[in-house]
């Protein structure tokens, strides 16, 4: 049995992953102030992760991370402007 999907894992993937990685840490940490930086990373990732899924025909990854990215989203959104 071949698993497709992890014969052309390419860099992008992986920064995909560090954003990600970047934005939990951020958004885990106590600092409110920076609370938006977090969030922010966490779209660009979330965009990043789409893309992969859409390229994979994974649809379920693919419509997890959309879910993730509208609320993403809001959460910049709600930390910028309210």
């Amino acid at each position: 049995m071949k698993i497709k999907s992890f014969k052309n894992i390419n860099g992008w993937r992986w920064i995909g992953f560090l954003l990600a990685m970047i934005s939990v840490s951020i958004l885990s940490n106590a600092n409110i102030s920076t609370q938006w930086v977090g969030w922010s990373f966490s779209v660009i990732a979330c965009v990043m992760w789409i893309y992969f899924g859409l390229k994979d025909r994974d649809w379920p990854r693919a419509l997890m991370e959309f879910m993730y990215l509208v609320l993403s989203m809001r959460a910049t959104y709600n930390w910028l402007l309210i």
